[in-house]
């Protein structure tokens, strides 16, 4: 499907998200504590170069076209999962494989979340 123009840097994006996202799972999953610890830095190197970056071109950008009644429980998923992202970088930064584990599952829920919902809807607004 193609995006919007304004959509497709953020889109492209997503791709990377997705691709940290496995390999959160993956190490998690191994229980090898070098790998979990590495996987812990990759994610806290991304949140702050990537990330944070792209979360807020969303909340500061795009979210606001999304002000009305209909789409607020789009934006209310939005924050949440932005916000509960946010959260868990204090147990990454302790190496925590359970936190680990929920970054990379929810990151990649919000991604399709935001391709198969989110996206849609801004792109109704964006036309």
């Amino acid at each position: 499907m193609k995006r919007h123009a304004a959509l497709q840097a953020l889109s492209r994006e997503h791709h990377h998200a997705l691709t940290l996202a496995k390999a959160c799972e993956r190490a998690a999953a191994g229980q090898d504590v070098s790998a979990i610890r590495a996987a812990c830095q990759r994610v806290l190197q991304a949140m702050a170069s990537e990330l944070a970056p792209h979360f807020m071109r969303e909340e500061r950008d795009l979210l606001p076209l999304l002000a009305y009644p209909e789409a607020q429980m789009l934006l209310q998923r939005t924050f949440a999962d932005h916000r509960r992202l946010h959260e868990l970088l204090p147990a990454l930064q302790q190496g925590q494989a359970d936190a680990l584990a929920e970054f990379g599952a929810r990151l990649a829920q919000h991604v399709r979340f935001e391709e198969r919902e989110l996206f849609p809807a801004l792109e109704q607004r964006l036309d």
